[in-house]
């Protein structure tokens, strides 16, 4: 499976997934989870996330084609 944008973006910033969850207020598990796809955040969470990363929200969650139908 290829690296979420989100995973790479936090990668590139050189945090780990504890830094970048200590800074939006969320637990380790949570950053595990949307990074894997497994948990869509809520708007507020995905707002702080992009902001931490200095990226918009756009380009950290991507919706699929067949997220669309």
């Amino acid at each position: 499976m290829p690296d979420s944008p989100l995973r790479t973006r936090r990668q590139a910033a050189g945090l780990t997934q504890a830094d970048l969850a200590a800074s939006v207020g969320v637990s380790r598990q949570t950053v595990v989870a949307m990074e894997r796809g497994d948990y869509a955040p809520s708007v507020y969470l995905a707002l702080r996330t992009a902001r931490a990363l200095h990226t918009t929200v756009e380009e950290i969650f991507t919706l699929d084609q067949e997220d669309h139908a």
